[in-house]
């Protein structure tokens, strides 16, 4: 099992330095991946931890692509209706590219009223928004050759590294559904191996039925404070099908955050 731990693209802790010290010590205790978050427009009731403060999570990755060799680097998740579908192709392409090949992404349809409000985008059309962005991920890195058609127009799509693995978050059913269409795997939002049991074997009925590979399952979620408990925590989640365990984390400057990364990687041994 991949273990990876949070990275707050958010609040105070977003500074520069915070955050390229926090990638840099993820990496350095051996952690396969760091993950942020995606927010465009947090309304004033709705700032508490953050402050309203968000970096742009894809921009984010790529500053921390030129500063750090080894480790992966995740979004969980990108809200896809929130952004048109060929710029946001090449964003995760340009991602890929230069952090030769650590991205990983997981993406979402979003749930914040007051954020589809404020970017101008039906929350109605949500599912069939972020539909034609992965419908449009796919055909371009997938492509026989580097030219895809959008809207009737011929383009080369470059660069085109290998298509980043694509986790989609959410719930049953249609999570599901997009994950057999269009994913990699899933991304839920839980650490609790009870709950995950019974909808990752759906999951896996339904790959199986399709003719797909057996999914990833990607998810966040907290461990027990004892090292005996959390390591059980792990292998029980791990028996049933999780496939990489996320971390999150608070913290407020790099001494506390190294110690997390340090605590989780020391539950590999």
């Amino acid at each position: 099992m991949e273990l990876g731990i949070t990275l707050r693209n958010m609040g105070p802790q977003s500074s520069r330095e915070l955050l390229l010290e926090c990638a840099r010590a993820a990496e350095d205790v051996g952690l396969d991946s760091v993950w942020v978050t995606d927010h465009i427009a947090i309304p004033p009731d709705d700032a508490e931890g953050s402050g309203g403060r968000y970096l742009d999570p894809l921009a984010t990755l790529a500053y921390l692509a030129g500063a750090t060799e080894r480790i992966g680097l995740g979004v969980g998740v990108l809200i896809l209706p929130y952004r048109p579908p060929l710029p946001t192709a090449k964003w995760v392409a340009t991602v890929q590219e230069l952090s030769g090949g650590r991205l990983r992404l997981g993406v979402g349809v979003g749930w914040m009223k007051p954020e589809f409000r404020a970017l101008g985008v039906p929350r109605s059309r949500r599912g069939a928004d972020s539909d034609a962005v992965l419908e449009l991920l796919n055909r371009c890195f997938d492509a026989a050759d580097d030219v895809v058609e959008e809207n009737g127009q011929p383009f080369l799509f470059l660069p085109r590294p290998a298509r980043p693995p694509i986790f989609i978050g959410g719930a049953p059913p249609h999570a599901f559904t997009r994950v057999i269409r269009y994913g990699d795997g899933w991304m839920p939002m839980s650490g609790d191996p009870d709950a995950l049991r019974a909808p990752i074997a759906e999951l896996r009925r339904m790959a199986q039925e399709a003719g797909r590979p057996v999914p990833e399952v990607a998810t966040f979620g907290v461990l027990p404070s004892d090292p005996g408990e959390a390591r059980d925590r792990l292998a029980a989640l791990e028996s049933i099908g999780v496939t990489r365990f996320l971390l999150g984390v608070r913290y407020d400057d790099a001494a506390s955050y190294r110690k997390s990364a340090e605590t989780l990687a020391a539950l590999r041994t």
